[in-house]
């Protein structure tokens, strides 16, 4: 589904916001996208547009074991493994469609939950 780009600019927006309420979150490009990382050195997510022609507007994050195939398997329209790095268990997530944002938070947390450490983890359930 095409998005217009600036739809594309506020669902990053939001996106932004909602990565960078966490504790000791810092946001840069890293091969070409928008990454969210924990104290400026470990990625947990990513936000691609049309990563080598897939077509996809949609963040890649760090995820759970053995959430990425649940949800790839409940919603393939929406969840996906994303290339080089869905092998370490990275969940794909389309936002070229209608988004409930409580989800998109609790999965964001989630992501920032398996990269951060556990006081950060404990220090953002604060927030």
């Amino acid at each position: 589904m095409k998005i217009s780009p600036a739809k594309r600019e506020r669902t990053l927006e939001r996106i932004r916001e909602i990565c960078l309420g966490l504790p000791e979150t810092s946001e840069r490009l890293s091969h070409g996208a928008p990454t969210f990382f924990v104290r400026g050195k470990r990625p947990f997510l990513m936000v691609l547009t049309d990563h080598h022609g897939d077509g996809r507007f949609a963040i890649w994050c760090a995820a759970a074991p053995g959430m990425q195939e649940m949800l790839v398997d409940a919603d393939p329209e929406r969840f996906f493994r994303p290339p080089y790095v869905g092998h370490r268990g990275w969940l794909g997530l389309r936002l070229d469609s209608a988004l409930d944002w409580d989800e998109v938070a609790g999965i964001v947390e989630d992501a920032f939950a398996e990269v951060a450490p556990a006081k950060l983890v404990d220090a953002a359930r604060d927030y």
